[in-house]
């Protein structure tokens, strides 16, 4: 499953089938996509996937996801699969084009100044679907126990010299590095089973 691609016979399905405009994800920078799929994969790698459906089951999520036909093909594609890695590879592609589209359009850490046209995309998706919406999702996974957590924020910082444009023969993203997995301790979430 991949943020951008979709297979040709989905495709042709969905247009056919919906006669409203389709959202295209393309404009979300895949170097933010990986950030953001990152995220989710070690907040839940510690925390287990258990919790990822309730997450997008929350009010203001879930709408977002009704009011996209594609969104809610894949929520109801893995939330009905007997296979958990599906299911999870599912869950986390719609969070992670939530919170990437939240990221930009907050210009969270300094992505929307970074990509103006996708931060533009961004907000008038959102305005569109849902125009009283917070950030859920960002509120989640980056203030989990209320105050901004350093290791969150770096590892959604963007790269440090700017990027032209995510161009095939130029791919030189999240892909080719080797993920950073964040400890408990680093994250400074309490141990398992330890009181409050």
């Amino acid at each position: 499953m991949s943020l951008t691609d979709e297979p040709a016979e989905s495709a042709a399905q969905t247009a056919a089938a919906s006669a409203d405009p389709v959202a295209d994800f393309k404009f979300v920078p895949k170097y933010l996509a990986a950030k953001c799929r990152q995220l989710i994969e070690t907040y839940h790698g510690i925390n287990g996937y258990g919790c990822l459906p309730d997450m997008l089951w929350d009010t203001e999520v879930r709408d977002l996801i009704d009011t996209h036909r594609e969104l809610q093909q894949i929520f109801r594609k893995a939330s009905t699969t007997r296979s958990a890695k599906r299911a999870n590879d599912g869950f986390v592609l719609i969070a992670t084009v939530i919170l990437s589209l939240e990221v930009l359009a907050s210009d969270y850490a300094g992505w929307g100044r970074r990509f103006p046209f996708a931060k533009r995309k961004a907000e008038e998706f959102r305005r569109a679907h849902l125009p009283t919406s917070r950030t859920r999702l960002m509120d989640l996974y980056l203030y989990p126990q209320r105050y901004i957590n350093p290791a969150f924020v770096n590892a959604l910082a963007p790269p440090e010299r700017p990027r032209t444009a995510d161009t095939p023969g130029s791919d030189t993203s999240a892909v080719a590095e080797k993920p950073v997995h964040l400890s408990r301790e680093e994250l400074g979430w309490p141990r398992i089973g330890a009181t409050a």
